[in-house]
């Protein structure tokens, strides 16, 4: 993938014109109408010519609009006219080989201190093995000041943590106002590392959009940051789902959340130069958001909501063409509250989830499922804690080539807890 924004894609048709059509122009007023024919727009022309200037310019004043209108919805065409597509699979699991025998482990500590309050974070493994994080933090009375901080972890520990984006390189580059970032995910492939994060130009969810950059350092330096037009008229009302899938032809999958105008779930295939491919909505009848999307072999996979309802399972969806259509796929026999979860794949086969119970976010757990998430049993609980300022949330989970399993986890929003542990740990083995 490049650092091009997604969504600059060929196209065959020629200058002035949109999908090959020349546009429509009223003769008696010269106004141009995008995506509809002149000849198709005829009809609505021909009553108005020849008519007296007062009443030209009394319907000139009432087709500007119209026309403006028209132009959108041309837009909207523009954007769903996509050529067919081959069907997507995903690319194979690469899971690192497990130990044959692992010891029961299991360390707490936190990430390097970026900003006196830290959002959600995201863990990616380098080419060369070592893990990096990328997290949301800064001071407690200016939410507009956070930035996205990174730190690689290596043989002696955690780097110190450098500004990835803040909100003016982002305003930057993106040529718009802004009013703070949203929480981070990264993507390691090969020797380049991504990183997508949410930009609010207004404080809140209206206008908000998904923004990319690129390094190609291991995360020292990185591009400039480019906004994702995850929709016809640019990127209004995005935020991130779970971390991507990388699929088979070299593209990836992106989980997203339409917040604006309405909420929703949307599962976006990109190719391998970044170009949108194509963008499925994740339908649920629940008030649904956040998806992670786990890959279960290359054409099946299994999708996991943050759920608002209460109760004790979570709604869940399935595919089985490689997210080409989403189905239900029952309800996943685990609590349900509004807050997003982690999921992955272990070496072993089973599927791990982190996220918190019913009772809230004062408990952060862990289950385990050995039948592809059909059913989950809750193994450890990580951390818990009854005082009114205990929030332990936003998780997020990696497996390192080692077979050791990292995960990361707002930690009373004044940090970023890493933990380490093993599957045996996991199984109920000491300590």
């Amino acid at each position: 993938m490049t650092a091009t924004p997604a969504g600059h894609r060929a196209s065959g048709a020629q200058p002035g014109k949109i999908g090959g059509h020349a546009p429509a122009t009223l003769s008696c007023f010269s106004l141009p109408v995008p995506g509809i024919s002149a000849r198709s727009f005829s009809a609505i022309a021909r009553p108005l010519c020849g008519k007296p200037p007062s009443m030209i310019n009394w319907s000139q004043k009432l087709l500007r609009p119209a026309s403006a209108a028209l132009f959108a919805a041309g837009l909207a065409a523009a954007f769903l006219h996509r050529p067919v597509t081959e069907p997507s699979a995903f690319a194979p699991p690469s899971a690192p080989a497990s130990p044959a025998r692992q010891q029961a482990e299991m360390s707490l500590a936190m990430l390097p201190v970026a900003a006196p309050v830290a959002g959600p974070s995201s863990l990616a493994r380098l080419a060369d093995g070592r893990i990096a994080a990328a997290w949301l933090a800064g001071p407690s009375n200016d939410a507009s000041a956070a930035g996205i901080w990174l730190s690689v972890l290596g043989q002696n520990g955690w780097s110190q943590p450098l500004l990835a984006a803040t909100r003016e390189s982002t305003a930057a580059g993106t040529f718009a106002h802004l009013h703070s970032l949203g929480r981070p995910l990264l993507l390691a492939e090969g020797s380049w590392l991504h990183l997508w994060y949410e930009s609010l130009p207004l404080g809140h969810w209206a206008g908000a959009a998904i923004v990319h950059s690129l390094s190609t350092d291991g995360g020292k330096t990185w591009s400039k940051a480019e906004r994702l037009p995850t929709s016809a008229l640019g990127a209004l009302g995005s935020g991130l789902g779970g971390p991507p899938l990388m699929l088979a032809d070299g593209g990836l999958a992106l989980p997203l959340d339409q917040r604006f105008p309405t909420q929703g779930s949307e599962w976006l295939r990109l190719s391998a130069t970044g170009r949108i491919v194509d963008k499925i909505r994740l339908a649920h009848p629940a008030a649904t958001q956040q998806a992670a999307i786990l890959a279960l072999d290359e054409q099946r996979a299994l999708a996991i909501f943050r759920d608002k309802r209460a109760g004790t399972s979570r709604a869940t969806l399935s595919t089985a063409n490689g997210g080409q259509t989403w189905g239900a796929a029952g309800e996943l026999a685990l609590p349900g509250p509004d807050a997003p979860v982690a999921l992955l794949r272990l070496a072993s086969g089973h599927l791990l989830l982190a996220g918190n119970p019913q009772a809230g976010k004062e408990t952060l757990q862990l289950w385990l499922s050995a039948d592809d998430g059909q059913n989950g049993v809750m193994k450890r609980s990580v951390e818990a804690a009854s005082d009114g300022g205990a929030e332990f949330a936003d998780p997020a989970l990696l497996q390192a080539r080692d077979g050791r399993i990292h995960l990361t986890y707002t930690w009373r929003r004044q940090g970023i807890r890493h933990a380490v542990f093993t599957e045996a740990w996991l199984a109920g083995d000491a300590p």
